[in-house]
């Protein structure tokens, strides 16, 4: 219990989210259906719940269900924690651009995937391997690599154990494209177009989720090192180079 109260906030309230709903549903008290992302009950009989409800399934109970939820355990654990601590407000914008994005590519026929859940832990994992690229992985206890390599391997045990790949490769395309716009465009052009929007700052504030951020005021004194780079990746950018 007291590991389970030491999780980061948002981490924490989306892992238990997906358990719950996973849980319910292997139970057979809920029916996958009810929550499945479907666009007609959603625009035609207003079931907008399905907009929300799709990212907490992660399949019944399986070897891959508790595959995801340590994925949640330890790399959105390690992202919230280290990349974005105390600026939890980020790292929910970092979750809900991914949800909207996921919602985006889902509205395409041939990408549409009725269960996001697995889709929006892969973003994470992308997004956890572009940040901590050099980090040893052990896999299994066979091979050892580079955390860079983390989310295509993963793909790759699913198409070797049939698993579907669709949600892992929407999980990577958002997460490429949240990475592209804070990190790699921002620091190429000196531009960045997707900042945390007042309101999730507000949101956060407000409710006082996670630990408040920190100024540092040498930083607020000196001048960025790399001149035109936004605070969405301050600090980052050396992580290009891998």
């Amino acid at each position: 219990f007291r590991y389970y109260l030491s999780l980061p906030p948002i981490i924490r309230a989306y892992g238990t989210a997906c358990l719950a709903v996973t849980t319910v549903c292997s139970l057979q008290l809920l029916h996958p259906a009810y929550i499945a992302l479907i666009y007609e009950d959603v625009f035609y009989r207003l079931q907008v719940w399905r907009l929300f409800t799709s990212f907490f399934f992660l399949g019944k109970f399986s070897i891959n269900f508790g595959i995801r939820l340590l994925m949640i355990a330890r790399y959105g654990v390690q992202l919230e924690q280290a990349t974005f601590d105390r600026r939890t407000a980020d790292f929910l914008w970092m979750m809900i651009f991914g949800g909207l994005t996921l919602l985006v590519l889902s509205a395409i026929p041939f990408l549409w995937n009725p269960f996001l859940g697995i889709s929006l832990v892969f973003m994470l994992l992308y997004v956890w391997s572009r940040e901590f690229p050099n980090a040893q992985i052990n896999m299994y206890g066979l091979v050892t690599f580079k955390a860079f390599y983390l989310p295509w391997t993963m793909l790759a045990l699913d198409v070797i154990f049939g698993s579907p790949i669709l949600p892992d490769l929407l999980g990577i395309i958002a997460g490429h494209l949240y990475y592209f716009l804070t990190v790699l465009h921002p620091l190429s052009t000196g531009r960045t177009y997707l900042k945390t929007p007042r309101w999730v700052q507000k949101l956060v504030r407000r409710y006082r989720i996670g630990a408040p951020a920190q100024v540092n005021s040498r930083a607020a004194a000196q001048p960025e090192q790399q001149p035109g780079t936004g605070t969405a990746f301050r600090g980052r950018s050396y992580r290009l180079s891998d």
